[in-house]
């Protein structure tokens, strides 16, 4: 209640500036309204100790080592919950350990996260089945499709979208299973894509009143720019990557990776 008050406070304290202002030129009326709807998508449910796991994982400021304190400290925290809490957000602390070995391309310690992860996961879920015990089961199993074999991708790539299906049977507005249902038709490759299908399924995201965390709405503006980058259509791909880094303006795949990629 607290957050959301504070959003409504912002969101007021905007609209007022932009009203008793001197007028705006066009485009910056413009990044006003973005930056207050942005403001508007997500509200962060994590734990607060849970926090700077994340925002060193997506700001992508330090090298996978210097998360691993960061990580040790979220897990110790999470391995003192009581219940299924405990295993989820273990779970949730080596999926997001996961991410930050992947990116700086040391597969083996992040396969390791991942299967830790998924392993959590499923004794959760076996002794209560839950919205964030599936979305962790998800969300870490097609991290693992892209570094596993093609043919282990084959026998497992497709509890992905069950999985995540599972997710939003406990909670139709659960982001994160819903960006794990429509990431397959971006970021596939040819001919198993459909990008048009993607982008329109992440704009729903964006325009359903979901619950959308902060790196929730990050992935989300990261893959449609990624879609429409593949698609060849810069002016849009550049929308979303500015997007996407007024969410995270350090993270390094969307504003070196993907802005080379643009360009070339």
């Amino acid at each position: 209640m607290r957050k959301l008050i504070i959003i409504l406070i912002i969101l007021i304290a905007t609209v007022t500036f932009i009203r008793t202002r001197s007028p705006l030129k066009a485009e910056e009326r413009g990044a006003a309204a973005d930056w207050a709807a942005d403001v508007a998508l997500y509200t962060d449910e994590l734990p607060e100790w849970l926090v700077p796991l994340r925002e060193a994982v997506y700001e992508q400021r330090l090298a996978a080592g210097e998360v691993v304190p960061i990580y040790r400290a979220a897990f110790e925290r999470a391995d003192g919950l009581p219940g299924a809490g405990r295993l989820d957000m273990r779970s949730r602390c080596d999926y997001l350990m996961g991410r930050a070995y992947q990116y700086f391309k040391i597969k083996d310690k992040a396969i390791e996260h991942y299967e830790r992860a998924v392993a959590d996961a499923v004794t959760s879920l076996e002794a209560q089945g839950s919205a964030i015990g599936w979305t962790n089961r998800a969300e870490s199993l097609s991290q693992l499709c892209a570094l596993k074999s093609t043919w282990w991708v084959m026998m497992n790539g497709t509890d992905v979208e069950k999985f995540a299906r599972e997710a939003l049977r406990f909670n139709p507005k659960n982001a994160k299973a819903q960006y794990l249902i429509a990431s397959r038709w971006v970021y596939a490759p040819r001919p198993f894509n459909d990008i048009d299908k993607g982008v329109k399924m992440m704009r729903d995201i964006l325009d359903g009143g979901n619950e959308l965390e902060k790196d929730d709405l990050f992935n989300v503006y990261t893959a449609l720019a990624y879609g429409h980058v593949k698609d060849n259509k810069k002016a849009e791909a550049l929308h979303w990557i500015d997007k996407a880094l007024s969410v995270y303006p350090s993270n390094q795949f969307v504003g070196v990776e993907l802005k080379a990629e643009l360009q070339g």
